[in-house]
């Protein structure tokens, strides 16, 4: 029967970034903290720029407790 298609493997492993086309960004940015703002840096997978720093809202916040309007990103690197 041979492997699965490509497109199904994703769904319960891992996929290499090589297959996925997926990148390692780092989201950088702050948010209000109770003595003043605090500076953070978390690292996402996406396929570029723009999806990485999307992820990087959700992430952060759900862990903070934070709405997006909340946090505010600086920048994206590779």
């Amino acid at each position: 029967d041979g492997p699965p298609p490509i497109a199904h493997l994703g769904r319960y492993f891992r996929l290499a970034r090589h297959i996925s086309g997926m990148s390692e960004f780092t989201v950088r940015g702050r948010y209000p903290a109770r003595f003043g703002e605090q500076e953070f840096e978390t690292t996402v997978d996406a396929p570029n720029a723009d999806v990485a720093e999307e992820r990087g809202y959700p992430n952060f916040g759900s862990q903070h407790g934070l709405k997006r309007t909340q946090i505010d990103i600086d920048g994206v690197d590779t």
